[in-house]
């Protein structure tokens, strides 16, 4: 199998993969990073959402091939230290979460599309995220997103 570098949370690592092997399992299975979750596998649900170059893509449906020499963000890699991001912090301040499973995936496109807005979402930009909450917590998540966007 061909060995593929890129940049996870700011490190170096090299996988050893088969080029079609998905980023989600590259992550989980092969460098132990729990953050992105399995959700559909279709780019559906998006539970697997983190950052290429900055940019919000599930990871489910990009392959290893395609990050090489790229830098790879997830949950785990999106505080500062131990401080939070603010998004991750509004999430908190404002009780988002309520089973959990789609919030690492929901952050993630949260802090994408506040790049995008230069932190002034309007609620159509909002309401674009495709992100599936199983748990209905939509309006949580968008008084957490202007939340972190007032603080930006």
């Amino acid at each position: 199998m061909p060995n593929y570098s890129f940049n996870v949370n700011g490190n170096a690592v090299t996988v050893d993969a088969p080029a079609d092997m998905a980023l989600l399992w590259v992550l989980r299975d092969k460098l132990g990073i729990n953050g992105p979750k399995y959700g559909c596998g279709i780019n559906v649900c998006k539970a697997c959402t983190c950052l290429v170059n900055g940019k919000a893509v599930t990871t489910c449906s990009i392959t290893v091939a395609a990050v090489q020499g790229k830098n790879v963000t997830t949950i785990e890699g999106l505080a500062n230290g131990s401080t939070l991001h603010p998004v991750q912090q509004a999430w908190l301040d404002l009780d988002v979460p309520q089973c959990g499973f789609c919030q690492p995936g929901q952050i993630m496109a949260a802090v994408d599309l506040l790049k995008r807005t230069k932190n002034k979402p309007s609620d159509a930009d909002i309401d674009a995220i495709e992100n599936m909450c199983r748990c209905g917590t939509y309006g949580r998540i968008r008084q957490a997103i202007k939340a972190a966007a007032a603080k930006m």
